[in-house]
């Protein structure tokens, strides 16, 4: 491919992420968050955005989105807990996507995941949480 024609896809992800950033998108108490119609919207689109589940093992198990990274992480409020993110973090942190923490209910164990990667050195405007978190999606969920 060269470079007009990747200069072009690049241009293209980029307004559809502005598309989508302009009606999903909403900031509360210094955290990004994203609507579930959004995220369903991304999946549905094939675009490039990281699905980061921390939900303990046996609720992941029963219901999950579909391409989520398992870490099993929740609450995520001790070290080994948060050493169960750092399998993922290379790979985000190496990348440019969108990351979408889903935990419970979208609130303190998303938050405190979202500060973690944050220290890491991954850029907060990167890092969301799900609204209302797995509770809260609406659309088919995958379990194993």
């Amino acid at each position: 491919m060269n470079f007009n024609k990747k200069m072009m896809v690049m241009l293209g992800l980029a307004a559809l992420l502005m598309c989508i950033a302009g009606n999903a998108f909403a900031m509360k108490d210094s955290y990004n968050y994203m609507s579930p119609a959004a995220l369903q919207n991304a999946i549905d689109t094939k675009a490039d955005v990281a699905i980061v589940d921390i939900q303990v093992a046996d609720e992941f198990k029963s219901h999950h989105i579909k391409g989520a990274i398992e870490t099993c992480a929740y609450p995520v409020k001790t070290v080994a807990d948060t050493e169960k993110l750092n399998p993922a973090l290379n790979d985000l942190k190496s990348s440019t996507q969108p990351i979408v923490i889903i935990c419970p209910r979208g609130k303190g164990g998303a938050e405190r995941t979202v500060n973690y990667f944050a220290k890491q050195g991954i850029a907060p405007y990167r890092l969301f949480i799900l609204t209302n978190g797995q509770d809260g999606w609406p659309y088919a969920v995958k379990s194993n």
